[in-house]
């Protein structure tokens, strides 16, 4: 009886320690994150200006990239809810609304935009890092966005 209380004693600390460093994990992406860069995965950037928010499991972005007059070419609005498991975050895209003319290497966008139930909505899984205030998520496409936390 004693190894069997022993043993439920450390499988209780187990559990307790990996629920408390998941909500830690949660937490550190939680808030408002400014972009700051969209790097191109053949290389080059584009300035992008825009926030992308994160509740506890819900999120939404709204972005614009911006051209070499500095006026916004394009622009996207999407949310949905997501998950992060370690540096895995993955967006569920319930709502998306975008457009935009050509900017660089990007063709001109007709207007987007759809409203997803859960169960039909389309997932993204991406690679997240997060280095104190500095945010960059690394998209499937291969391009990735890099943000820091707003403080607005």
């Amino acid at each position: 009886m004693r190894l069997f209380l022993r043993i439920w004693i450390v499988a209780a600390v187990i559990v307790c320690c990996t629920s408390f460093l998941t909500a830690a994990e949660d937490s550190e992406i939680r808030g408002a994150w400014r972009t700051e860069r969209y790097n191109l995965k053949e290389g080059g950037e584009h300035p992008v200006e825009g926030l992308i928010f994160f509740a506890e499991k819900d999120w939404t972005v709204l972005f614009f990239v911006m051209g070499d007059d500095g006026e916004a070419k394009r622009g996207s609005g999407e949310g949905g809810s997501y998950t992060l498991d370690g540096g895995k975050l993955v967006f569920k895209h319930l709502y998306h609304l975008s457009a935009g003319g050509k900017v660089g290497s990007f063709s001109e966008s007709p207007l987007r935009m759809f409203v997803k139930e859960a169960s039909d909505a389309i997932t993204e899984p991406c690679r997240v890092t997060i280095d104190g205030d500095s945010m960059t998520i690394y998209f499937p496409s291969g391009n990735s966005i890099e943000f820091s936390r707003s403080s607005r």
